[in-house]
């Protein structure tokens, strides 16, 4: 306990705690401020009919610094959009794999130069040549010559979700690559192989790894697979796609298989928890030598992460969008400004989804950077 001892020290002492609430309040409404203004931002979106329902905020490495929604979960239904709800990250989630892996590979479990048929050698008989040298990081990096997507879907309709990304390895390289092999080719194929890569060496499936090793050590405990809406109800957003000038709400998910290349789904505190990752502070996930490896691009692009210096920020960022063609997400992370700015909508349409999104990203990034992002 301490103890006040003169007159002197009372008036010091009480002067310290206006100072300290008056900077509490302070924070707080600059916060709300900020979060006011990005609510107006959204509002005008939905009041314009570019989307159903948006969301958007802006993170440090401890937390949230402003974030709001607007619109509605499912078009019609007169229920909110909420800044609690889910959002599908759609090709965001590579990077969440890409780090699920560098878990394995802190343990020794694989390595960025494990071979195709090092991890699975039982492909060796039944794939082309091309692929037998190809490597975990050239996945991960787009550059292992696979083409965007497996053309092969008949394995899909196998039970067992192991099975039946096995044999979409199986039936989709039989054939020569028609891709130069360490050229970027963009590759949702190729991020499935190195999930499957990673099912081999631990017998575990892509989903109990993720789970094991990225979702319940962050505390994700809103980080799930597909749809969020499997009984059907409103109790969490809606996807939809443009008809004619309507939305019209969709269950139209791509099949779990292609899980590691996009199918990841939680609130925004959770992604903010994973992308924190990579800004300041301390992590119970990877030594730093393994995020950094995470981050460095080959070319303009690393694992799971678009790489450079960024027009509004002026300095290294790493920015990711994606979209299942029902929902649309983006991404900027700023690691020296200890900074992410994060929009996701409930809908895509391709001919304006991903520009007001970019525009909406260039305002938050003005606001928290005072930056006039010319």
């Amino acid at each position: 306990m301490i103890h006040i001892r003169n007159r002197k020290g009372q008036l010091g002492f009480a002067l310290v705690s206006i100072v300290f609430v008056l900077f509490i309040l302070t924070t707080k409404s600059y916060s709300q401020t900020k979060s006011d203004s990005i609510q107006q931002m959204l509002t005008k979106v939905v009041n314009d009919g570019k989307a159903p329902g948006i969301i958007a905020a802006i993170i440090s490495s401890d937390s949230i610094i402003a974030i709001a929604s607007a619109g509605e979960r499912k078009v019609g239904s007169g229920i909110a959009f909420t800044t609690n709800d889910v959002v599908h990250l759609g090709s965001c989630t590579k990077a969440m794999t890409a780090t699920m892996i560098a878990t394995l590979v802190a343990e020794g479990k694989l390595s960025w130069d494990t071979k195709l048929i090092e991890a699975i050698p039982q492909l060796k008989s039944k794939i082309h040549t091309d692929y037998n040298d190809i490597t975990l990081w050239q996945l991960l990096t787009h550059r292992a010559g696979i083409p965007k997507n497996p053309s092969n879907l008949v394995a899909l309709r196998l039970n067992e979700i192991k099975k039946s990304r096995l044999s979409l390895l199986e039936d989709n390289l039989i054939s020569p690559t028609s891709y130069e092999i360490d050229k970027f080719e963009y590759s949702n194929f190729g991020y499935i192989i190195a999930a499957c890569m990673a099912e081999q060496v631990t017998g575990l499936s892509w989903e109990v790894l993720m789970k094991q090793r990225l979702f319940d050590p962050l505390g994700m405990s809103t980080a799930g697979f597909g749809n969020p809406n499997l009984n059907k109800s409103t109790d969490q957003p809606w996807g939809h796609h443009k008809n004619g000038k309507k939305w019209r709400p969709s269950e139209d998910y791509y099949d779990k298989a292609i899980g590691p290349a996009g199918r990841v789904h939680c609130s925004i505190t959770d992604w903010a928890k994973f992308l924190s990752l990579q800004l300041k502070g301390e992590n119970s996930i990877l030594e730093r030598k393994y995020l950094d490896r995470l981050i460095e691009p080959v070319g303009y692009y690393a694992a799971g992460w678009f790489v450079g210096k960024h027009e509004w920020i002026n300095e290294k960022t790493l920015v990711h969008g994606g979209t299942n063609g029902i929902w649309y997400t983006e991404t900027i992370v700023s690691p020296k400004k200890d900074r992410a700015f994060i929009v996701a909508t409930n809908s895509c349409d391709e001919a304006s989804t991903p520009r007001f999104c970019n525009g909406i990203l260039k305002k938050l990034v003005a606001m928290e950077l005072d930056s006039d992002c010319d």
